[in-house]
């Protein structure tokens, strides 16, 4: 061999060699799959194979995935998807969780407050029973506040129940003063005679029943309201996806990598047709979240005056020193409505005369603490949570957009993954939000609604139709609304099968941070290609079946090349 042929061997053996070390391998996609914890180790293989066994992750080209793989990256993008709802309503969570046990410490303390005002107000105008009607007082109060939180013992009656319990104070102390107590058992006959008796207090019962309904009611639907918003966003944010939505991830998030594609992003219009596919039934939430909000904002402003419990609550020991008053002025007439029922009064039996215990000074009555200062009224939670709560009015309308635009999708200018390749543009037709828009969805079919996002829907037309003030609640049946109980029936959401691992859907706390949300209209995206770019990724999709072909026949040429060098 001459010194020209030798030359151009060893050039060719060295030009050879450097290609060797560019030929395709798995170590990349490998590493990706190690670093989000996709699976184990062993399943990926060594050196780009054939995919014949892979379902949605096909190719002509040789693949760095296998069939174990592929079921693994359809988790991992499940799992993906349900962590980026999870992590878009987290502040929106927030907000409304956090909300919920502010008002209800507020009211506790408005609670207290008008409780302790009451108390201390009979103290300093009827002494003589204010010790023993203490415990009435309180137990007026603690059941306002569970009417508030959901009980279902009417107004009328937890008030009928108040002015039961003191109306044997005030005939023994008030009216028939200075003699010794009456007996337990005429007592509770005098208790039991109240309400037979012609307005033993005048019509202060009446007003403080009405007034207290009058503002009691509109604060608990409002926070059913917000214990129901809670329970929506719960419900979507563990949306069980459709077999169709499931395949459409994947191809859309993993199958890249199976190219060693590990870095490509979905074109922007390819990444709306697949979200707004698998998120179509939450955009139906949309219009109804809406109108809740707006409910909510209107109910809120009409909680004053009338309406405002906490003023309602504060003025209450007005009433009663009212209805008190009624009752003294008229004891004559009431000693003789109550003896033709009970007979004569049976009295204890007191040493050293009157055994009629005075109400003593304010040390006998101790007074509950409020648990903490608090320096902000009802009104001014109720304001400063609407004019947060107004700015995610349109969360569930723009929520597949916001999840493309800012986590997702492919930026402006660069070149991306239209579910087959890496391209510059994704040219096919972009639909819009809504189950209706996805009948011509390229890329995810969607055969209907699902019925557990139906039930949310109807949970909120219902629970708006109560803010509106246009439907009047019926104790006991909020509380379902609230809990979602009922039936069964449609417990999992998308077309699911036991293949697919559907689990009912609104349960689990999830820990979520902030992702504010836009709407892109459709007409603006089906306006625009979303062109892009080629890069690098371009060198890495060359075909894998020709690179192993130039492979043997590059390793052929250096053996040739050794064995001539050896000989000559």
């Amino acid at each position: 061999m001459g010194p020209h042929s030798l030359q151009f061997c060893m050039m060719f053996a060295t030009l050879t060699y450097v290609s060797m070390e560019n030929q395709p391998n798995c170590d990349e996609v490998r590493k990706v799959f190690q670093q989000r914890l996709i699976g184990p180790l062993k399943s990926v293989p060594d050196k780009p194979r054939t995919g014949n066994d892979l379902q949605v992750c096909t190719s002509r080209n040789l693949t760095c995935c296998t069939k174990k793989m592929e079921e693994r990256y359809q988790v991992a993008s499940r799992r993906d998807i349900q962590n980026l709802l999870q992590l878009s309503s987290g502040s929106l969570k927030y907000l409304i969780s956090r909300n919920v046990a502010v008002f209800q410490d507020t009211f506790e303390n408005v609670m207290l407050q008008a409780e302790n005002f009451t108390i201390s107000s009979l103290l300093h105008t009827y002494r003589d029973i204010a010790a023993e009607a203490s415990s009435a007082v309180r137990e007026l109060f603690t059941d306002i506040s569970l009417f508030v939180l959901g009980s279902e013992m009417s107004v009328d009656e937890l008030v009928q129940r108040f002015f039961d319990a003191v109306f044997p104070l005030v005939y023994d102390r008030l009216i028939n003063p200075g003699l010794a107590p009456i007996s337990p058992a005429y007592a509770e006959c005098a208790r039991s005679a109240r309400r037979s008796l012609p307005a033993p207090f005048g019509t202060a019962p009446a007003q403080l029943s009405a007034q207290v309904s009058r503002a009691a009611v509109p604060t608990r639907v409002f926070l059913q309201a917000l214990h129901l918003g809670v329970e929506v966003i719960n419900t979507t944010d563990h949306l069980q996806l459709s077999r169709e939505c499931k395949r459409g991830l994947l191809k859309m998030s993993y199958c890249p990598h199976c190219q060693g594609l590990t870095r490509s992003r979905p074109c922007m219009g390819y990444c709306l047709n697949v979200l707004r596919g698998c998120l179509a039934s939450l955009a139906e939430v949309d219009a109804h979240w809406l109108e809740f909000v707006r409910s909510l904002e209107e109910l809120s402003g009409r909680m004053h005056g009338t309406q405002d419990l906490e003023q309602v609550l504060l003025g209450a020991h007005s009433l009663v020193q009212e209805a008190v008053a009624h009752a003294q002025k008229n004891g004559p007439r009431l000693s003789a409505q109550v003896h033709r029922i009970c007979g004569h009064p049976s009295r204890l039996e007191s040493p050293g005369g009157s055994a009629q215990m005075g109400g003593g000074g304010r040390d006998s009555i101790p007074l509950r603490a409020s648990p903490q200062n608090i320096d902000t009224s009802l009104a001014n939670r109720k304001k400063e949570f609407i004019n947060s709560l107004r700015l995610y009015r349109t969360f569930y309308g723009g929520l597949a957009d916001q999840l493309c635009m800012s986590e997702l999708a492919s930026g402006d200018g660069l070149a991306c993954w239209n579910g087959a390749d890496v391209v510059k543009s994704y040219t096919l037709r972009v639909v819009g939000n809504g189950i209706k828009a996805q009948s011509l969805n390229p890329e995810v079919k969607v055969k209907g609604s699902d019925p557990v996002i139906n039930q949310i829907i109807d949970k909120l037309k219902h629970i708006n139709q109560l803010l509106q003030g246009k439907s009047i609640p019926k104790f006991g049946s909020l509380d379902e609304i609230e809990t979602g109980s009922g039936d069964r029936e449609g417990r999992y959401s998308g077309d699911c099968d036991d293949e697919d691992g559907c689990w009912g859907s609104g349960n689990g706390d999830v820990k979520r941070t902030v992702l504010r949300v836009s709407k892109l209209t459709p007409e603006k995206t089906n306006s625009n290609r979303h062109h892009h770019t080629k890069t690098a990724d371009f060198e890495v999709s060359a075909s894998a079946g020709s690179r192993a072909v130039t492979q043997g026949l590059c390793q052929a040429v250096i053996w040739t090349c050794a064995l001539t060098l050896l000989s000559w």
